[in-house]
């Protein structure tokens, strides 16, 4: 027990520390001014549209590598798992040179006017492009823990595939739905490098929770430390929700 107590403290001294400076009068103050309350509105949609995005287009592809064997798996599993290695600032030049104004899909797109790079939904494609693996890897792992034998005995039943996807496989693989949904949407709320090089920082548009602490640093130290407390609030909420539900999940089954 002794030998886990060194990197707990670790761990938990810098939270405590943020959270007690944030009980302060003059950072709670800080709380209620737009820069924060902008900031945690604009940060709570682009997630949520971004986790819809993720699952949408994830789930299908989490599917695809835990039930079929094909040529070229291992490539496509690499390019899944290769936005958690590169460095965030990488990949905000990797999407600035696809999507941007002069990029390969950005500059007919912005001569259709439809312009990506520093708008909202540039926050919107960076948050997918760092946060989605997570979801697919522990969709995969979900899919891939439910016996084959119970969606066979399904379709001898007479159910369609459809059918014993949404009714055997989905429900057998939820506790995986709620860790890599909230794996992802733990990313993408606290995605940094690539939002500010593929979409910038500008209040109200594309500056999320995240991008505002850094910009607060350099002007008020209150509404930094305030903002940074309730981006871990916001966050430790969602994981002991889901959690909660996690929890639920299983002891109804």
């Amino acid at each position: 027990m002794a030998a886990a107590l060194p990197l707990t403290a670790f761990l938990a001294l810098p939270v405590v520390v943020l959270l007690a400076r944030a009980v302060r009068p003059e950072a709670l103050s800080a709380l209620a001014l737009p820069v924060a309350t902008e900031a945690l509105r604009l940060s709570l949609v682009t997630t949520g549209m971004a986790l819809l995005v993720t699952i949408a287009a994830g789930t299908p592809l989490a599917y695809l590598l835990a039930r079929y064997r094909f040529r070229g798996q291992r490539w496509l599993d690499t390019i899944v798992d290769l936005p958690v290695v590169l460095p965030p600032v990488v990949a905000g030049v990797a999407l600035l040179l696809v999507f941007g104004r002069r990029g390969l899909l950005g500059a007919p797109l912005a001569e259709a006017g439809v312009p990506l790079a520093f708008t909202t939904t540039a926050v919107v494609l960076a948050q997918v492009f760092v946060a989605s693996p997570y979801y697919v890897r522990a969709m995969k792992v979900g899919f891939a823990a439910v016996p084959r034998d119970l969606e066979a005995a399904a379709l001898s039943d007479g159910a369609t595939r459809w059918q014993a996807f949404w009714r055997v496989t989905v429900p057998l693989a939820a506790p995986a739905f709620v860790e890599g949904t909230v794996l992802s949407w733990a990313r993408a709320l606290g995605e940094f490098g690539a939002t500010i090089v593929f979409a910038g920082s500008f209040a109200g548009v594309t500056r999320t929770l995240p991008l505002a602490i850094y910009a607060e640093l350099e002007r008020d130290l209150n509404a930094a430390i305030a903002a940074a407390a309730l981006l871990t609030v916001v966050a430790a909420g969602m994981f002991v929700l889901v959690r909660s539900v996690d929890r639920g999940t299983q002891g109804g089954r």
